[in-house]
């Protein structure tokens, strides 16, 4: 499972140009589920993205989660983060889960995400989406479980 955390000051999706979501300060987080991906991968990055420190503090020190500044989360489904561009010009997706497991997966970590105490705000699965966000910083963040070896 792989997770691209940006930290942002506002983001939004629309779908067929209706606003679904919409957070202020926070982390729009980008979620692929690959192939062998479980709910133990589910847990580990929803225990994880709330606790990871990437705000500043009055210094500048990055010092505080999303929890401690009281932001939100902005969740996207997006299987393109297990397009693999190592051959040819056109990415693979082999490596991507099958959707119909990939969304069971998708919903179960939402879940356990939201039990973190943390506003959680979510896309659509499996629709075309327009995101907007303002980045913060920037400062994104590339999260996978399990690790990459």
């Amino acid at each position: 499972m792989k997770a691209v955390l940006q930290r942002v000051s506002q983001a939004g999706v629309k779908v067929t140009g209706r606003t679904v979501a919409a957070i202020g300060r926070g982390l729009l987080v980008f979620v692929g589920i690959g192939r062998g991906d479980t709910e133990s991968d589910a847990e580990t990055l929803a225990k994880k993205i709330p606790e990871l420190r990437m705000f500043e503090d009055t210094r500048g020190h990055i010092h505080f989660s999303v929890r401690d500044v009281g932001g939100e989360i902005l969740v996207v489904s997006q299987f393109t983060l297990y397009g693999d561009c190592r051959k040819g010009r056109r990415p693979s997706f082999t490596e991507a889960e099958s959707p119909e497991r990939a969304e069971a997966l998708y919903r179960d970590f939402v879940s356990r995400l939201a039990l973190k105490g943390v506003p959680i705000q979510e896309g659509v699965f499996r629709e075309m989406m327009e995101v907007t966000l303002v980045n913060d910083g920037p400062f994104t963040l590339l999260l996978e479980s399990p690790p990459r070896a």
